[in-house]
């Protein structure tokens, strides 16, 4: 029985050594000769044991690199020189993350991030302006907008928002129906309130 204790071995089932000298399993494979990566799909070619040694040794990964491309391959954080476009600043509307449809009721994220104020420090001021209501304060962060939103902002708002949750207009995602019924609330709520003006 043949030991299976080495990572990456896979049943050869007839499958020769791809060396031209070699009658033994093809249990191990590389990359084809025409530049097929790791991930595939592509053609792999198969070794044994000694023979996959030999070409992971003499396996260059930076050939065909400049030195400035070698360089940043070898830096700790290569792949990591841009956030992840659903959690930039800019990903959202109105400067709002996407990640701010995020249900943290206790503020646990958005408090700890520098110089982002959280929910509950965001309504007090709303509230303590003496414009709005401490409801009025609430509806206007779900809603994303701050103490000077006018009727108009506010309509725009709640038009870009239903586009965004409605099952109708998103091609019938129906996760967001509970956010969608607060923006709802809070539309309502602003609409009739004075103190937007």
């Amino acid at each position: 029985m043949r030991q299976t204790r080495f990572h990456g071995r896979h049943e050869a089932n007839g499958r020769l050594c791809s060396h031209p000298t070699c009658e033994e399993p093809g249990e191990f494979r590389a990359p084809g000769a025409y530049g097929n990566s790791f991930d595939g799909p592509g053609q792999w070619r198969w070794f044994c044991l000694q023979h996959i040694r030999e070409f992971n040794a003499g396996y260059d990964w930076f050939d065909g690199m400049s030195a400035d491309e070698i360089l940043r391959a070898q830096s700790p954080a290569a792949g990591w020189q841009t956030e992840t476009p659903a959690f930039r600043a800019t990903g959202g509307v109105d400067g709002m993350p996407r990640w701010g449809d995020y249900n943290d009721p206790l503020d646990a994220i958005s408090a700890r991030a520098s110089g982002i104020k959280s929910r509950a420090q965001r309504e007090a001021e709303m509230a303590m302006d003496g414009r709005f209501t401490k409801e009025e304060a609430q509806a206007l962060e779900v809603l994303g907008l701050g103490a000077k939103t006018d009727r108009k902002r506010l309509r725009q708002r709640y038009s870009e928002l239903v586009r965004r949750y409605h099952p109708d207009r998103n091609g019938g995602d129906r996760t967001h129906e509970a956010r969608l019924g607060r923006v709802v609330e809070a539309y309502q709520l602003l609409r009739k309130s004075a103190a937007v003006a």
